[in-house]
């Protein structure tokens, strides 16, 4: 079996890791595997390839601020990852990410109508069945049809027009000439909105994410211990994201957490900032971002407690890599979040409400080896790479019986 992995990128970010761990382990199980990716540093491996033009993203970002209109300004881009799955030949098509500036969508929906290649989409996002939003809050215009879109200055950005309905139709359109194609999502959560979209006559099954183990799990963390000063006794709570400060991943509200009377002596860490602030509590330390999965299981391990304060996440794998690390994980109830948590409900509180997440925090027992490990241990049964991985291959497997 020969399967083509599309992503935005390849071993970095939650989503290129993912796509990474099911190659890898496709190709030890005696399958072909394949990742096309458009974004990020260039992975030199057996039928790695990164058809993404640099110049051509960047331009693609700015038209679409400028127009309106987004998956249309990778021209090159698209006919450089068109030629590798005409090259490849692949059974099976796994489309992962699709925003980020760095495809045309609707040439490559057409070629995989025109070639017949089965097609499994797994929505890390909302981005697939709306007009633009990777997220989209409190508006259901995308369960009928996008239009007069209330959120244009958000991701995906534009400034001045509004081309949802266009970007809407054609997105429906591409995926409805696909005859087999099955839609999976990461959480129960994004499944059942997925069943609301235009997807609802399609196969939608939630697939978990997994985390390689391997790397996410219990390690030593004292070098960042000596690094950071960290007192004997003094509590770590752990922040950690792209662009960790913005308002979507909650950085505001790990700021303000920082600054409650209950949470005054404890030390936070945020990794992930696009931009150092000039000022900051003075019991918080600002990392940017780390990309070497080593050094954040040390972040991981190092912590006494993982928080996530965003306004919406589908099922994030930072929850998943800090459990596996044997770190309990607390947070704000949105999206599929509480479904990454092993204790359920009982570390997590409505969105927006700091007095009780303080509350949550300050009884967080400090970490020791019994507990994390216990953590860890159940974290990686259930959230390990294994798992996923041969799920989505019983899926290829059920695609390709239905010759």
């Amino acid at each position: 079996m020969k399967v083509l992995l599309i992503d935005v990128n390849c071993k970095n970010s939650s989503t290129g890791k993912i796509v990474y761990n099911l190659y890898s382990y496709l190709g030890q199980n005696g399958n072909e595997a394949a990742v096309c990716y458009g974004r990020g540093d260039l992975v030199e491996e057996k039928n790695i390839y990164k058809f993404g033009l640099d110049w051509e993203t960047k331009l693609h970002a700015l038209l679409t601020r400028i127009t309106g209109y987004t998956g249309c300004f990778s021209v090159l881009s698209t006919k450089r990852l068109i030629a590798y799955i005409d090259s490849f030949k692949p059974d099976i098509v796994h489309i992962h990410e699709l925003h980020a500036y760095f495809v045309n969508i609707k040439p490559l929906l057409e070629h995989l109508k025109a070639k017949q290649i089965k097609t499994v989409v797994t929505l890390h996002c909302e981005f697939a069945y709306t007009g633009k939003c990777g997220h989209s809050m409190d508006c259901t215009q995308w369960q009928t049809e996008c239009r007069d879109c209330p959120n244009l200055r958000e991701y995906v950005k534009t400034l001045w027009f509004d081309r949802t309905n266009h970007m809407f139709r054609q997105k429906k359109s591409g995926f409805d000439a696909i005859e087999e194609l099955v839609v999976t999502a990461p959480s129960d959560w994004l499944a059942s909105r997925a069943k609301l979209s235009f997807f609802k006559n399609r196969h939608i099954l939630t697939v978990h994410n997994g985390v390689d183990t391997d790397v996410f799990c219990p390690c030593d963390a004292n070098e960042l211990r000596t690094q950071y000063d960290i007192k004997d006794g003094q509590k770590v709570i752990l922040a950690l994201a792209p662009n960790v400060l913005s308002h979507e991943k909650g950085g505001d509200c790990v700021l303000s957490l920082a600054e409650h009377p209950l949470c005054k002596d404890m030390l936070f860490i945020l990794v992930g900032a696009d931009k150092i602030p000039d000022s900051k509590p003075q019991n918080v330390i600002i990392e940017g971002r780390k990309s070497d999965p080593n050094l954040l299981a040390k972040y991981y391990s190092l912590a006494d407690a993982f928080v996530i304060c965003s306004t919406k996440e589908n099922f994030p794998t930072t929850c998943l890599e800090a459990q596996c690390c044997g770190t309990p994980v607390y947070g704000f109830d949105t999206g599929g979040t509480l479904e990454t948590s092993l204790v359920g409900k009982a570390n997590f509180t409505k969105y927006g409400d700091i007095d009780s997440l303080a509350k949550l925090l300050s009884k967080c027992p400090a970490k020791c080896e019994e507990t994390s490990g216990e953590i860890a241990g159940k974290a990686s049964q259930k959230f390990g790479k294994t798992a996923m991985c041969e799920q989505y291959i019983a899926i290829y497997n059920i695609l390709m019986w239905k010759e």
